[in-house]
């Protein structure tokens, strides 16, 4: 969940879709964090967060549906979906490593995760590895490639790990929401993608969604006041 299908299809959806959708898509992960704790642990929900839970998904619902549309970039309903999953599978990546944080090193765990991760992904990239054309790679290929496997990859799931000893799931998850203010900033500078006033909708659901998901809960289903 870590590893494998979380990058999978993060890597195959980003190549199908945009930047900025790849982004808001992303900030899907507390919500789902927050319903898979109400699923796999047991967890009180209340029915704001009920409703935070419907209206992250209905943005999603709606890049999904109609983002490919209105975006100068390749951007396809299939990408946006493997994102979604994407999220998905990390929220539950975030619960089930949760745990172990009290019994075993950080580092410990990064290894264990990332070295059957990648026996599980190397079915899958193999053949996509020999097709790697080394010789033509330039100093701005290295760099890019370097920065994606340390610096987004080794040193995010390192951070990631050492928040989840001292914090929740539910809040090292909502910090994915700077995620999209800054794929769309970086996107915007780069030439790689513009906004369209359909992110914004569906930005808004989203960021209400996570927001009222991980508010305080005063009421839970199953309380009274």
């Amino acid at each position: 969940f870590g590893i494998a299908i979380n990058q999978l299809l993060f890597f195959k959806g980003l190549s199908l879709t945009s930047p900025i959708n790849a982004g808001l898509m992303m900030i899907s992960n507390p919500i789902f964090v927050l319903l898979l704790s109400f699923i796999m642990l047991h967890e009180r929900i209340t029915w704001m967060r009920i409703i935070g839970i419907a209206s992250g998904i209905a943005g999603c619902v709606i890049l999904i549906l109609y983002g490919g549309r209105f975006s100068n970039v390749q951007s396809s309903s299939i990408g946006d979906l493997c994102i979604l999953i994407n999220a998905l599978s990390y929220a539950v990546y975030l619960i089930l490593v949760k745990p172990l944080m009290g019994q075993y090193h950080p580092v410990t765990i990064m290894k264990w995760i990332f070295l059957f991760g990648a026996l599980i992904v190397l079915p899958f990239g193999f053949t996509e590895f020999n097709e790697v054309k080394w010789e033509s790679f330039d100093n701005q290929i290295w760099v890019s490639t370097v920065f994606v496997v340390i610096g987004s990859t080794f040193f995010a799931y390192l951070f990631n790990t050492l928040g989840l000893v001292t914090l929740s799931a539910s809040v090292v998850s909502v910090y994915i929401y700077l995620q999209p203010l800054l794929a769309a900033g970086f996107a915007l500078i780069l030439g790689k993608d513009s906004p369209h006033l359909l992110h914004a909708i569906a930005a808004v659901l989203i960021f209400t969604g996570v927001y009222l998901s991980v508010r305080p809960a005063s009421v839970s289903i199953g309380q009274s006041t």
